[in-house]
């Protein structure tokens, strides 16, 4: 039996990524995968910005967000430990198909592993169960800005995160490349133009928490 397709030595083995985005990892426990023999017991995952960029398939300050959502309600949530998949409800004040909260939740949902009714129900008993733990539209917040809330199911602790969107540097006339990108029209300078513009927006959500506010609730 022959195949059109042979593997050769160009095979890719990585991702051959333009952008070098800086931003701390977030690690998280999974009981299933330390029951399954994914991870040593107590070992975390290690889930990094390029990850969820790979969950949405593009960086913007959105994504970025949202990472940085993730990661500092579970900071504040777990301050003497790793954070702990199937004990985390992630609380979303907008709804699933509001474009912001829609994208901003699939990469907390990534991160958190906290899934609606179609999530993973768990090994036998239920075990590292994560159905259910994400639900919308489950509080009124005070501000339009995005707000997430994360609850530890183990103590009902709440933490509330609210990402100030307003406050993101626009980025300047490069950002108006985009245009001429997506109809074909951009020259290669305008590109790189806006993609140094766009990406120095997307690490300053990286780097600056004032661009967040995190409440115990």
């Amino acid at each position: 039996m022959t195949s059109n397709s042979t593997a050769t030595d160009e095979t890719r083995t990585e991702t051959n990524w333009r952008i070098d985005d800086d931003a701390d990892p977030i690690e998280i426990r999974d009981p299933v995968a330390e029951a399954l023999g994914v991870l040593e017991p107590d070992e975390p995952f290690v889930i990094t910005y390029t990850d969820a960029v790979k969950e949405a398939g593009h960086s913007c300050p959105t994504a970025s967000g949202a990472f940085r959502i993730a990661q500092l309600g579970l900071d504040a949530l777990y301050p003497d430990g790793d954070p702990v998949r199937s004990e985390i409800e992630v609380q979303a004040a907008g709804p699933r198909d509001d474009a912001t909260y829609g994208v901003m939740s699939r990469i907390i949902s990534y991160v958190t592993g906290a899934t609606g009714d179609d999530g993973f129900g768990g090994l036998a008993g239920g075990y590292g169960g994560r159905r259910d733990l994400l639900r919308f539209d489950a509080f009124d917040p005070d501000t339009p800005d995005p707000t997430f809330r994360f609850r530890r199911t183990d103590t009902d602790e709440t933490v509330e995160v609210t990402y100030h969107v307003g406050d993101v540097p626009d980025g300047g006339p490069a950002i108006g490349n985009l245009q001429g990108i997506l109809d074909g029209t951009a020259s290669d300078q305008q590109r790189e133009a806006f993609a140094d513009a766009w990406h120095r927006r997307v690490q300053v959500v990286l780097d600056d928490d004032s661009l967040f506010t995190v409440e115990t609730v």
